[in-house]
């Protein structure tokens, strides 16, 4: 979210008078000169509906003023194919939608038979059919991201261009409100004895009186528009942040795959030259690398929101929340795991500088409940764009996510009432809210792999998470079948 902009002055809405002075709406009124001693008669209703209608504008120019920042895009990058110019934007959406199913279809069907090669067992020429797949699965990623960011440009200059429409809205609306204004101030200073010399005519008087009403109306309308116009920028300039960041993730972790097809690339090289094409070698070679169950059971397990846990231990935690969801252990650990997380520093924020102040109170309910120091629990920070963090715990969800599924927490771990910081709990909300996030995965994509990508994206990025099918979802994907393999090594009964 946007961080508050600063109001204008007052100055906003001073008026010029002829010969070049100006005066301001809100400052002290100019004395005048009385010509009769008899008191002026006003009309007391009429006056209060327009000091109403003033003070109305008056604090929305004070509070309700923001100026949209000068945009440019921090992204940009090449789809993987030519796509043809249509003029239509609804056309090239579906256009470029389509080209990243095909290429979503593509890359399951290499991950697809990469998953086939491991089973078969591990030779050399398997181990060589896996390299040359995986590398066609990352030229295919990188195209796919290369679509991706194209979409996120298309959205970002969209955007711009309403943010840019929006503004041209809210300026006329705000001319007209000062020129409303300024005839109301006048009419405001005179008396009804001048109103009739005006107007000798009583249906002169009833024509002026009904004028200043419809005026008194069009400025009560102009500035209820422009407070919706106001929050329409808002809006807009929001998305745009949005698209914004979504694009520089994109961008640097399509740079992540060009480095891993190189590092693969080499992979693949040393790998016949240590074994000279010989299984015997290959046979050698893998006895030497391959770990034990016991490394595994010891490795350290970085959790995504700060900590860290042998992967045994993570692994029984995973375990239950796995028996309690059904969701598979390995793919609840690529989620929890912080190298899934594209870098972001987690964790390390006070709740007072990283969240929102709508969250702020439902976080101090739940530290309380817990008997927990607030200033002591750190949450996530916030993005580089200035977005809100606050994210708590190793699961990463903010206070209202986490008070929505904390009674199922409580039900499956008994813990009453449960902590977004403490693992057990973590790793059963995390399973729960991959089960619901499932559930509607599973309506779009027949694969498991397409399933649990979308899942992950969507864990992630929530309503934004097609952005991140093939970057965030890929490589939690990913991850899973690694830990997939670490779980059946320490739990084949192997000891060494």
């Amino acid at each position: 979210m946007k961080r508050p902009l600063k109001p204008r002055v007052l100055g906003d809405v001073s008026v010029k008078k002829p010969g070049g002075r100006s005066w301001n709406s809100f400052g002290p009124l100019a004395a005048r000169i009385e010509l009769a001693e008899e008191k002026i008669i006003r009309i007391p209703l009429t006056k209060s509906l327009r000091i109403l209608i003033i003070a109305s504008a008056a604090i929305f120019f004070v509070f309700g003023s923001a100026v949209a920042p000068t945009f440019f895009s921090k992204a940009s990058g090449n789809a993987g194919s030519t796509m043809a110019s249509s003029t239509d934007p609804t056309a090239a959406r579906t256009a470029l939608e389509s080209q990243l199913t095909q290429f979503e279809t593509q890359i399951d069907q290499y991950q697809g038979q990469i998953l086939s090669y491991a089973t078969q067992g591990k030779t050399l020429n398997n181990q060589i059919d896996i390299l040359n797949d995986k590398l066609a699965s990352l030229n295919l990623q990188i195209q796919a991201t290369g679509l991706t960011l194209q979409q996120l440009n298309d959205q970002i200059a969209s955007a711009q261009t309403q943010i840019t429409t929006t503004q041209a809205s809210i300026v006329n609306k705000r001319t007209a409100i000062e020129v409303l204004m300024q005839n109301l101030y006048q009419d405001d200073h005179t008396s009804l004895v001048q109103v009739f010399l005006q107007n000798p005519q009583l249906s002169d008087y009833w024509n002026e009186t009904q004028a200043l009403m419809l005026m008194q109306n069009s400025l009560r309308m102009n500035v209820q528009q422009t407070a919706t116009l106001q929050a329409k920028l808002q809006d807009e300039q929001q998305q745009f942040v949005a698209s914004e960041s979504d694009a520089a993730s994109v961008a640097a972790y399509q740079a992540a795959q060009a480095q891993e097809v190189a590092s693969t690339e080499t992979q693949k090289a040393q790998l016949l030259a240590e074994t000279q094409g010989q299984e015997s070698k290959y046979q050698a070679l893998l006895a030497q690398t391959q770990e034990s169950a016991a490394q595994i059971r010891n490795q350290i397990f970085q959790l995504l929101g700060g900590g860290q846990l042998s992967f045994e231990d993570a692994y029984q935690y995973a375990q239950v929340a796995s028996n309690a969801t059904g969701i598979d252990p390995a793919f609840i650990l690529a989620i929890l795991d912080r190298e899934s997380a594209l870098g972001q520093n987690l964790g390390q924020c006070s709740y007072e500088a990283a969240m929102s102040s709508s969250d702020q109170p439902l976080f101090l309910a739940i530290t309380q409940s817990l008997d927990l120091d607030p200033s002591e629990m750190m949450v996530s920070c916030p993005n580089a764009d200035g977005a809100y963090g606050g994210a708590m715990g190793p699961a990463q969800f903010v206070p209202s996510t986490w008070d929505s599924y904390s009674t199922a927490v409580a039900l499956i771990t008994k813990d009453n009432p449960p902590s977004p910081w403490n693992d057990n709990d973590a790793f059963v909300a995390t399973a729960l809210y991959l089960k619901d996030n499932l559930a509607g995965c599973q309506t779009l994509y027949n694969t498991v792999t397409g399933q649990e990508r979308c899942t992950a994206a969507k864990y992630y990025a929530g309503s934004r998470w097609r952005n991140y099918l093939l970057t965030y979802g890929e490589a939690v994907v990913e991850q899973a079948q690694s830990f997939t393999s670490d779980i059946q090594t320490i739990t084949s009964g192997s000891s060494s």
